[in-house]
């Protein structure tokens, strides 16, 4: 006999969280605190520097029904509030995004993602940086949240 266990609405999104979190933290964790860098696998020849990758996850809607964030109004923010802070470079790149609002509803919208790469050396200071550049960037337009991703990786340009 088996035993099927079906998830549903909140249920789902919690253990889809506690997945992502059980998965992704330990990562994130080490690179931030400057841990020791990951062997590349096995296939792979061992190339770069360690470095930690970061992807902030923008929404353009206004929960509170105002405009939408403007491409214009976006790249003024990258301009003023993320390039002083690492100005070695970063990428943009547009997209479509779905999230649960805070009060239950699906929002769809137009969405950009920054990805940041810089030295675990770093990783304390830009932490610091990166976390302002959010807190900004929701006081600014409105938002309830910007996403986070951490990531180890091994970069050589």
């Amino acid at each position: 006999m088996a035993l099927t266990l079906t998830l549903t609405g909140p249920r789902l999104a919690v253990a889809a969280a506690a997945a992502v979190l059980a998965i992704g933290a330990p990562t994130a964790y080490a690179a931030l605190d400057g841990g020791p860098a990951q062997p590349p696998a096995a296939s792979a020849a061992a190339r770069g520097k360690p470095f930690v990758e970061t992807h902030l996850f923008f929404g353009t809607e206004r929960p509170d029904g105002g405009p939408a964030v403007t491409d214009k109004q976006f790249m003024k923010f990258i301009d003023t509030e993320v390039t002083p802070g690492f100005p070695d470079g970063l990428t943009i790149q547009q997209g479509r995004g779905q999230w649960k609002d805070s009060n239950g509803r699906i929002e769809r919208e137009r969405s950009y993602e920054l990805i940041l790469l810089y030295p675990t050396a770093d990783a304390k200071k830009s932490d610091k940086l990166i976390e302002e550049i959010r807190s900004d960037y929701e006081k600014k337009f409105a938002q309830d949240s910007v996403g986070r991703l951490d990531d180890r990786a091994r970069v050589d340009f």
